[in-house]
């Protein structure tokens, strides 16, 4: 999962989307970071993250779609998926949610801007960039989904051709949607459970 499906599986509560947000940008256990400047809500939200990123990788219908790129893309092909299916996500969001695609993005970027001084300092040019070029917005099209690939492309130590791999989404996207709507439904009532029953961090 990427940026959009994280904050959108954080609910309503802002600690949680912060968290969640976080997530990659965070390494270590987390019950070492109780003195840390963040909050136990932020902490849960970046808990909540990796307990995403664990259900996600190990789903047997997201490995269908990764095997589809396994060839091509080899180890990157989950960064891949994650592209592909915060496109099908961005592209569905009124299945998902009352608000508008555009009205949800604005309301995060709001979230950010509000609490930038939580952000760590490494984050702020991506955080800059995702307000200004409205990335969540950009997740419906293709041409976003490019832009975004080729970014990440350009951040990885080894040549991974992923900039390339929006022509895969157009051919094959009826089959990434099916995925995507098949297993959506289960990360969400997993990540509902996962917050209601889960408060704590101490074995993260």
């Amino acid at each position: 999962m990427n940026f959009l499906a994280h904050t959108y599986l954080s609910g309503n509560d802002d600690d949680l989307k912060i968290g969640n947000f976080l997530g990659d940008f965070v390494k270590g256990r987390l019950n070492k970071l109780q003195n840390s400047p963040y909050s136990e809500g932020i902490i849960r939200g970046m808990a909540l993250h990796r307990e995403i990123d664990f259900f996600t990788d190990s789903h047997p219908i997201v490995r269908q779609s990764i095997d589809r790129l396994q060839p091509k893309y080899h180890k990157f092909s989950g960064i891949v998926v994650d592209m592909f299916y915060d496109n099908v996500l961005a592209k569905n969001f009124h299945h998902y949610s009352d608000q508008t695609l555009f009205d949800y993005s604005q309301q995060f970027y709001e979230l950010l801007t509000l609490r930038k001084d939580e952000i760590p300092e490494p984050m702020e040019r991506m955080v800059n960039s995702m307000i200004k070029r409205n990335w969540f917005t950009s997740y419906a099209t293709y041409e976003g989904i490019e832009w975004s690939l080729t970014g990440i492309s350009q951040r990885l130590s080894f040549k991974s051709g992923i900039e390339n791999a929006t022509e895969d989404l157009k051919n094959d996207y009826d089959l990434y949607e099916i995925e995507f709507r098949e297993f959506f439904p289960q990360l969400i009532e997993h990540c509902q459970k996962f917050i209601n029953t889960n408060p704590y961090y101490q074995n993260a």
